[in-house]
């Protein structure tokens, strides 16, 4: 493909995007494929010679569509937000073009430099500490991982390369092996598969502790976790704590965490994946109270703040304990300028790196922090009015506190079985698409606001979704 016939494809591509997006809503939000839809409708080998673009325009409307879900309809109301805005879009089409390989600084300067930056901005812009950003001049700065997952594992791993640290110090003698045997970590019951997958990745023992009545870790379930393991002959080195669980969107209780941890010399990582966008509104800032006893923090900008995926978000207060552990040199990746300015290979799990940082350079310029939060509290407040119009309905009862755009909903005083085929009869019916949780054996719905395009008109449809189904459920 020459330069004409890609000027000629992307334009072409670009008004298909944006009318895709424009006219979502006319769109079934969730396909009614089966398994294995897409085989019959490719040749069963590549073309030996290429076919043309316009060709395979055509094709998407015939092969791929079919089998998409539409994340960005205002129907769906799955898991939680995944990001998307047309300055985004554009920035991802610039980082392919440069197409660069951001390891190390001199792999490209710009990608390393906007990256820390970003980060600061980022950071500014939600309340963090000044340990955390890279301007503040002492050990603390940021990184763009792929997710909050990969920055739960990358968290722990540092923690645990500062664990065996420690112990050594004091028992020169102990081999690294035996003392990540003795190792171990703590998460609410609340929190999210990632966590618990993180310990099995890095080889540690992780325990969930229960919670309190309002789903929130508490610092006195902690402590006795921590007493109990230490006199067991286990060395507690690692908490994550929650703002913003998936089942629920419940808030650990940082406040009587973080002390917790301090005292006990143990890493605290706040995962903040999804809420932690809503902490550019000041007003929201109260439930990130503690925040400055964590060791790093972590929250996805491609969930609620516009920035297509993949783009998370974490800050360390002390990187270093990521680089030594991760730190392997070869010459052929060894620069001058080594020791100048971060060489992000060192940060995480995998070497090389795209030009993320585009990104979210190109959304904070074209919104301005005003229409995110604008954005972020115009979903929370469909959320709320989704709730009043559950509570107007005795049949009804929201299950937990609505706090930011997720409501929690379900049929009182009838069955997890009842609640379970409303569910099915909701999403059979293919106008809105929701997901359920569990929680002490009580089933329940979630109610995301998921869309930038959603309006409240949108809402009240979803509404007369779920009442029409209650309906036919409680008539049978």
């Amino acid at each position: 493909m020459e330069a004409n016939q890609f000027r000629d494809f992307g334009k072409a591509m670009i008004d298909y995007v944006a009318n895709y997006l424009e006219n979502i809503r006319e769109r079934r939000v969730l396909p009614t494929v089966e398994p294995g839809y897409l085989r019959p409708l490719l040749p069963s080998e590549a073309p030996q010679k290429p076919d043309t673009w316009q060709e395979v325009m055509a094709d998407i409307e015939k092969v791929i569509m079919p089998g998409v879900t539409h994340w960005h309809s205002p129907k769906f109301h799955a898991y939680f937000p995944t990001a998307n805005s047309y300055p985004a879009i554009v920035a991802d089409i610039l980082s392919d073009g440069i197409a660069c390989i951001g390891f190390s600084w001199i792999a490209s300067p710009a990608c390393t430099e906007l990256e820390v930056v970003m980060m600061d901005w980022l950071g500014k812009m939600i309340g963090l500490p000044e340990e955390f950003l890279a301007c503040s001049g002492g050990k603390g700065g940021g990184v763009i991982q792929g997710t909050a997952s990969e920055a739960t594992l990358v968290a722990l791993l540092g923690a645990k390369a500062r664990a065996i640290h420690h112990v050594k110090k004091e028992h020169p003698d102990w081999k690294d092996a035996d003392i990540a045997e003795k190792l171990v970590g703590y998460t609410s019951s609340q929190s999210h598969s990632s966590v618990e997958r993180a310990g099995l990745l890095g080889g540690v023992k992780l325990r969930g502790l229960p919670t309190d009545e309002s789903n929130r870790l508490r610092g006195d379930t902690l402590e006795r976790a921590i007493k109990e393991d230490r006199e067991a002959g286990l060395i507690p080195f690692y908490v994550v704590a929650t703002l913003g669980t998936t089942s629920s969107c419940t808030f650990d209780n940082l406040e009587e965490i973080g002390p917790v941890c301090n005292v006990n010399k143990v890493w605290l990582h706040i995962d903040a994946a999804y809420a932690g966008a809503a902490f550019t509104c000041p007003e929201y800032r109260y439930l990130m109270k503690g925040v400055e006893m964590a060791d790093s923090f972590d929250f996805n900008p491609h969930k609620w703040m516009l920035v297509t995926f993949d783009c998370s978000a974490m800050w360390l207060k002390d990187p270093n304990w990521l680089v030594d552990a991760f730190n392997v040199d070869p010459l052929y990746l060894k620069h001058d300028q080594q020791g100048s300015a971060p060489d992000y290979r060192h940060w995480q799990i995998q070497l090389g790196r795209r030009f993320r940082a585009l990104k979210i350079w190109f959304v904070l310029r074209l919104y301005g922090v005003e229409n995110i939060q604008k954005h972020i509290r115009k979903q929370i407040g469909l959320a709320h009015h989704f709730e009043d119009l559950v509570k107007s309905d005795d049949r009804f009862e929201v299950t937990e506190e609505v706090l930011m755009g997720l409501v929690c909903f379900r049929l009182k005083g009838q069955s997890n079985e009842v609640n379970e085929r409303l569910l099915k009869r909701i999403n059979a019916r293919g106008t809105i698409h929701l997901v359920p949780s569990k929680i002490r054996e009580m089933y329940f719905l979630r109610m995301a606001v998921c869309s930038r395009l959603t309006e409240k008109e949108d809402m009240d449809l979803s509404w007369k979704e779920v009442r029409e189904s209650a309906d036919d459920i409680l008539g049978e």
